[in-house]
């Protein structure tokens, strides 16, 4: 027997049954879709997260938040440093370069006769741009009234928003002010991890002279700034850790913070590299759960597809007598009823890897991070997904080709 023939017959075989074979298939199309979700989830996540940070893994970030979530990253961030703090910190032996953010609340963003509502602005230093390459433009200087945007912030504008154009800037109490925009971004992630998940529009402008956020210090009769988050540079990778217990102690025994932070918040001082570590660690323990899934899924899928597989050898008893009484070997009928159940592995695991990329697609869609497709992982849970098939056919596939002429003739 040719194998177009045992395709052709094995394939007349699953169309004669289309429901029953599609339904078969439902275990595998869970299992590969799983598994190509999960790849696509946490690939894209680390795409969107790792890329922007990961080159400035040492760098210490630095937020008064609740006691009750020290390891959340910006939860419950207070202004409580002051710019005496500020220079204190940078003064310390192994810090080279502090850094301040803050928030500026905006009722609107103008431009032109194009309005964009409730958006607020990330107030940061000058040099918070100096390592990143731009996509246009440049970062801006202190005490300039400019604006950095990334793309997707440009797209909310109807009218294009480039280098050069002015936007007007309207806060919740005040007048309306004049920003030019000097630099557009390269991408729309995170530029730092206080950025939160995902391709957000974001809008950043010099804390001098739009930030504004103060309060008065116990003795003292005139008001000071007061910034809710630091990112502290230490001189090298190696003095991290030294940097890192220089500032706690420095905070705690010696800061104007300390005085401002609320009853119940405390200091938290976490690397950018120990937020990945998080972050990846979250997405390693989803990925083993989802996967968990995905094998149980393919477990039940390989026992349907063999059940039903044993049912279509029984149905076909008389059919496989016809055949081997014409001529067909043991080795042909074992590869006929191979090949049909490789044919189910193929449809579920195909119907599986549409599911998986839709279902990927829609996570980073939630997530707002850039959708990325691994074409390898997708290859090989297809292939796990086949292999599944005819490794769940092999038994029904044994028994058929045992089966006698003789008795298999007389078989209703």
């Amino acid at each position: 027997m040719h194998w177009r023939e045992s395709v052709g017959l094995a394939w007349d075989a699953v169309q004669s049954h289309r429901i029953r074979s599609l339904l078969t298939t439902i275990g595998v199309v869970i299992g590969v879709g799983a598994i190509i979700a999960l790849i696509t989830l946490s690939g894209s996540l680390q795409a969107g997260l790792v890329g922007n940070l990961a080159g400035d893994a040492s760098t210490l970030n630095v937020w008064a938040g609740p006691t009750a979530t020290p390891d959340t990253i910006g939860s419950g961030a207070r202004p409580v440093f002051t710019e005496r703090d500020r220079v204190a910190i940078e003064q310390l032996e192994s810090v080279e370069q502090v850094l301040v953010r803050g928030s500026v609340g905006l009722s609107a963003i103008e431009l032109g006769n194009d309005t964009v509502a409730g958006r607020g602005a990330v107030a940061v230093d000058a040099a918070y741009f100096e390592s990143i390459r731009f996509e246009s433009g440049r970062g801006f200087n202190s005490g300039e009234r400019a604006v950095v945007v990334n793309p997707a912030g440009a797209g909310l504008f109807r009218d294009n928003l480039t280098v050069g154009s002015t936007v007007q800037l309207t806060p919740p109490r005040g007048e309306p002010v004049d920003a030019k925009v000097v630099g557009i971004l390269p991408d729309s992630n995170a530029v730092d991890p206080f950025d939160g998940l995902g391709e957000k529009p974001r809008f950043y402008v010099p804390i001098d002279p739009f930030y504004q956020q103060s309060t008065t210090l116990q003795g003292v009769n005139e008001s000071t700034v007061v910034y809710p988050i630091m990112f502290v540079r230490p001189t090298s990778v190696s003095e991290a850790t030294t940097a890192r217990e220089a500032v706690r102690s420095y905070l705690e025994d010696d800061s104007d913070a300390a005085t401002l932070m609320p009853q119940g918040y405390a200091f938290s001082i976490q690397t950018t590299g120990q937020f990945l570590t998080v972050l990846l660690s979250f997405v390693r323990t989803l990925s083993l759960f989802v996967l968990g899934v995905a094998i149980i899924a393919l477990v039940v899928g390989s026992v349907g597809i063999a059940n039903v597989m044993l049912v279509s050898v029984t149905e076909r008893t008389h059919e496989v007598g016809v055949l081997r009484a014409i001529g067909a070997q043991r080795r042909e009928i074992l590869t006929l009823f191979l090949i049909e159940a490789g044919l189910i592995g193929i449809i579920g695991s195909a119907i599986g890897v549409a599911v998986g990329l839709l279902a990927g697609y829609v996570g980073t869609v939630i997530l707002e991070v850039p959708f990325v497709i691994f074409w390898e992982w997708t290859g090989l849970a297809f292939s796990v997904g086949v292999a599944v098939g005819i490794l769940s056919g092999v038994y029904p596939a044994w028994r058929a080709s045992r089966i006698e002429p003789t008795q298999a003739m007389g078989y209703e």
